[in-house]
């Protein structure tokens, strides 16, 4: 199982931006795709998931009416379209697939490819 998160980079606050999760080695269908975040200096910290069936788990809050997870089994590819983003948003983001179906936050979030960064500036 392979993941590879990309599209991260600078944003001004009140910006956009789509990190796209690339799936190689695995059957991305059969498995629900979470993203979480780690910030500089803090623990990392679960933000949502998505089943197998396009269901959708928040971890955070703060994200809801913000971020929007989608995916497309096709392209092997999990996107996370971040709207109206704050400087705390700024963080290293991974994707992970926690198992056939999203979890409480962090179990099964236990292995993930490289993230990306993305920095909000205020």
């Amino acid at each position: 199982v392979q993941l590879q998160a990309s599209g991260g980079g600078l944003v001004q606050a009140g910006g956009q931006v789509r990190l796209s999760c690339e799936a190689s080695g695995f059957a991305l269908g059969y498995y629900a795709i979470g993203w979480f975040r780690q910030a500089p200096g803090k623990e990392r910290e679960g933000v949502l998931c998505i089943g197998r069936g396009g269901v959708v788990t928040y971890y955070k809050d703060s994200v809801k009416g913000r971020f929007t997870i989608s995916r497309d089994n096709a392209k092997y590819t999990v996107y996370l379209e971040m709207n109206s983003l704050k400087p705390e948003d700024t963080a290293v983001y991974y994707c992970a697939a926690p198992g056939s179906s999203c979890p409480r936050w962090p179990k099964g979030f236990h292995s993930w490819g490289q993230g990306t960064l993305v920095t909000v500036s205020s």
